[in-house]
């Protein structure tokens, strides 16, 4: 039998392959996983981008629904206010639970007057840039303790009105309103049970179930792209406004702004001065609503000077002067105006 002979090449040893193989398959199941967290569970995304951060990329990283928890918790411990909130997470996002007995007047829907400043510092938080991107639910809780009055004849009316009254003060705070949602729950969810097995009351567990609840969970990729086109759209919408109001030019009341009447006139100068008043007054009214003078008003209006010129004397002639000046010019802007067919 012949020897193998030494130049005969060796097959390669492609064993690596199958490994290669699984590590493909490993990093396709995991991007598939990374794109279905993006689209349904942004804070569990957000989690799994801050662990791999910490992990791999051997740095600190926190996500925004963190820094957005201790934000909160910032302004409620530098508001000494941690006895009536409690500031927790849930798989969504980031929960807010204010004490209703300490926000809130008895059977009432008004906030107490300390409840405010909180409320106004946790609404500018919630305005910033940084957490833009967040829905904000606020939900009213009651006992079970029935209320009936003409203004809640039950707790479903009282449990929204208290929601709804945290939704407008926020709103009358800069956050956007298309963020917020108000939601009443009555006594439908409590947090721990209102009676004891024999049906007796639990006022301790009745005063924690009287609650509002915000709940503060960042936009899906659809509420998103939605929102930042509303946005956008509104953008639009005041640079448009404030370019018509550049081009109409200052207001009749900016033109004709009535000067005070100088002591050493007659008794019968400030007469007819503040008959000139009331002609400027007069064009002020007729250009209510930003419409501009027509024909017919600047007639009548030059009619009223005519009227009272017969008494023009050269203390009162800037004030003549500055009337027929204005009307002149209204003249000549309607001459140049184009007649449409």
């Amino acid at each position: 039998m012949s020897e193998p002979s030494d130049d005969e090449e060796e097959a390669p040893d492609e064993s690596w392959m199958a490994t290669f193989a699984d590590t493909i398959t490993l990093l396709m199941a995991f991007f598939v996983m990374l794109l279905t967290f993006a689209e349904f569970d942004i804070p569990a995304y957000e989690e799994l981008s801050s662990a791999l951060a910490n992990t791999v990329g051997g740095r600190e990283a926190q996500t925004t629904t963190q820094s957005l928890k201790i934000d909160v918790q910032d302004i409620v411990y530098g508001m000494q206010a941690d006895q009536a909130v409690q500031v927790t997470s849930d798989e969504k996002g980031v929960v807010i639970d204010l004490d209703a007995n300490a926000f809130f007047q008895p059977a009432s829907a008004e906030l107490v007057p300390a409840a405010i400043p909180v409320l106004t510092k946790l609404s500018e938080t919630l305005a910033s840039p940084n957490y833009e991107l967040y829905n904000i639910a606020v939900e009213g809780h009651t006992d079970d303790g029935q209320i009936s009055t003409d203004k809640f004849p039950s707790n479903w009316e009282l449990s929204s009105q208290r929601a709804s009254s945290v939704v407008r003060l926020f709103e009358s705070n800069a956050v956007e309103r298309s963020r917020l949602q108000a939601r009443g729950y009555a006594d439908t969810r409590p947090k721990v049970p209102n009676r004891d097995l024999q049906g007796a009351p639990i006022p301790e567990n009745r005063a924690t179930n009287r609650r509002v609840v915000l709940r503060l969970h960042p936009m899906s990729i659809d509420e998103r792209d939605a929102y930042l086109r509303a946005q956008e759209f509104k953008l639009q919408q005041e640079e448009a406004a404030q370019r018509a109001l550049a081009a109409k030019g200052p207001s009749i009341a900016e033109r004709l702004a009535i000067q005070p009447t100088p002591d050493q006139l007659t008794d019968g100068q400030r007469q007819i001065k503040l008959a000139l008043d009331n002609v400027i007054r007069d064009a002020i009214v007729r250009a209510k609503g930003g419409r501009n003078l027509t024909n017919e008003d600047i007639a009548e209006l030059q009619t009223e000077v005519d009227q009272l010129s017969v008494a023009r004397e050269p203390a009162l002639e800037s004030y003549f002067s500055t009337l027929e000046g204005f009307l002149n010019e209204e003249r000549n802007r309607l001459s140049s105006v184009p007649v449409s067919n």
